[in-house]
């Protein structure tokens, strides 16, 4: 190296990463340097988190070597990266949900040379970071009493909190609303003018566009191409991606048929009233046989509970829930999937797969006993059955691994999504409950669920798509319904949707002025 010449914060050179016969990554160079924002833009499976892990000591690379201001560095574990001034807030977040806030971030910190660790020190330290950059949080609620965005701040705090000069996001705006997306870049914004770097995973072009300095893309573990950020446009950055030119779709919007009952009617229900952003209050909604509807709205304001409901999770305070023409009696989730319901949950990992679980196990779901899988009721399985059957539905919904017999939590984000769609799908269902169905995916992804929720109401399912994506509720709904802290602020049309209106139903100022 040249007398003078200041070397990058990080680069990373040759990087391999192998999981037996199957190469994750392959050969790739990064270069990170001190006070910038380096975007890795990706199909899911593309190889973006694989190279992360390797980054955060996670994993071990195959070959190639890792070198921090020029000189090289063994990262062997976390502990090791954490060290060295990297932290990463992963899309799933390692949080316990029984601790508090302040207890998740001092989780794992000692003092060598105190008898006991001084809270009031650590908790002074820790408020004046959060003050610092705006990192609104409770530092005594419980992880699990917070709402997702809270727990994402939490993360970052913890991050910066252990001294990060590289700090990894990945897909972090997925669980953010517009305004919390424009506060989190404000705080990247005054992390990379003190001279940190931040190493941004995202799907999202129009955020790509706005905060990286540079773009990498990513194909199969291979880089594509590295740009500055006004030497490509969306359009090229997504061709790059996926490997070809994206032409945009317009889904045909239907209205559902009025002579015939709605496979699902919520009348007048309530679920914990008194609270505005964790209730339903008089909620009334239909879906019709081969319809979708829309549930817009800000995140936290009852999209959960009514999810929860009709899925059998809780039952109402009051009102009735209706199910082809029958009043459900029994809130419970077999009584539900008895019912012929399908659901695609807002938590892939917590609520939709087992992780440690095989693809082909995962796809058998719900199907154990089903006497094509099973005989003698159950008591043992027809695996070559099984196994064919999780091939059938690889192949259909495109699910990228190497075996069927690869637990689902080593998939990126968007095969775990193929492999839940599959196995709720592919039961027929008469009412597919869909709940940010494509959060944290990438174009190419989401496309693909949408073309599957699609192909699913023309054949006759009716799907209730809750999302807090408005571009995705007015893409693909034929009927939209705004919620507004727990209740129904309005209902529209898909084709043609007033946006202005809606976003006034959002906000609740429509409620307001009928106040007036």
């Amino acid at each position: 190296m040249s007398e003078g010449h200041t070397p990058p914060l990080l680069e990373m050179q040759r990087i391999t990463k192998q999981f037996g016969a199957f190469t994750a990554i392959r050969d790739i160079h990064l270069t990170l340097n001190r006070g910038e924002t380096l975007t890795l833009l990706g199909e899911n499976g593309a190889g973006k988190s694989t190279l992360m892990n390797v980054l955060c000591g996670l994993y071990r690379p195959t070959s190639g070597e890792i070198r921090m201001n020029g000189r090289q560095v063994k990262l062997t574990s976390p502990a090791d990266a954490v060290r060295y001034g990297i932290g990463m807030v992963h899309q799933h977040f390692m949080l316990v949900e029984a601790f508090s806030v302040f207890q998740n971030i001092i989780l794992g910190v000692t003092d060598d040379k105190a008898v006991v660790i001084n809270e009031a020190k650590l908790r002074s330290e820790i408020m004046a970071l959060s003050d610092r950059y705006g990192l609104d949080i409770e530092f005594d609620k419980k992880i699990k009493e917070i709402s997702v965005g809270a727990q994402q701040r939490v993360e970052i705090i913890k991050t910066l909190w252990r001294g990060s000069e590289i700090l990894i996001l990945d897909e972090p705006t997925a669980v953010l609303t517009d305004e919390e997306t424009v506060g989190l870049f404000g705080i990247i914004r005054r992390l990379t003018a003190e001279g940190k770097s931040v190493i941004f995973i995202s799907h999202k072009m129009r955020e790509v566009m706005e905060i990286s300095d540079r773009i990498m893309v990513l194909r199969h573990g291979e880089v594509v191409s590295t740009v500055g950020r006004g030497e490509a446009d969306e359009t090229e950055l997504a061709a790059m991606m996926v490997g070809h030119r994206l032409v945009e779709k317009k889904y045909p919007k239907v209205q559902s048929v009025a002579d015939l009952p709605p496979v699902l009617s919520i009348q007048n229900a309530s679920y914990h009233a008194f609270s505005k952003h964790n209730g339903l209050r008089g909620l009334s909604l239909t879906v019709g046989r081969g319809e979708i509807v829309g549930i817009a709205g800000v995140d936290g304001n009852g999209q959960s509970e009514l999810a929860r409901l009709v899925t059998g999770l809780i039952a109402p305070d009051s009102g009735e829930v209706v199910f082809r023409g029958k009043t459900v009696g029994l809130f419970s989730p077999c009584d539900f999937i008895a019912r012929n319901i399908s659901h695609v949950p807002e938590d892939r990992n917590k609520m939709g797969l087992i992780g440690a679980m095989s693809i082909r196990e995962n796809l058998l779901l719900k199907s154990e006993s089903s006497p094509e899988y099973a005989g003698l009721g159950g008591f043992y399985l027809r695996k070559k059955a099984i196994s064919a059957h999780a091939d059938q539905l690889r192949e259909k919904y495109d699910v990228r691994c190497f075996s069927i017999d690869q637990p689902t939590g080593q998939l990126s984000g968007g095969n775990q999504q193929k492999v839940i769609l599959a196995r709720e799908l592919e039961r027929n269902p008469d009412l597919l409950i869909a709940v940010h169905p494509i959060r944290g995916l990438d174009i190419g992804a989401a496309q693909f669920i949408h073309d599957c929720i699609i192909a699913a109401r023309d054949r006759g399912c009716g799907v209730l798509l809750i999302s807090t994506d408005l571009n995705e509720i007015l893409e693909v709904s034929d009927r939209i319904v705004v919620l507004f802290e727990g209740e129904a602020t309005g209902v529209f049309s898909g084709e043609n949707p007033p946006i202005e209106a809606i976003a006034v139903a959002m906000s609740g100022r429509e409620k307001e002025m009928e106040g007036c």
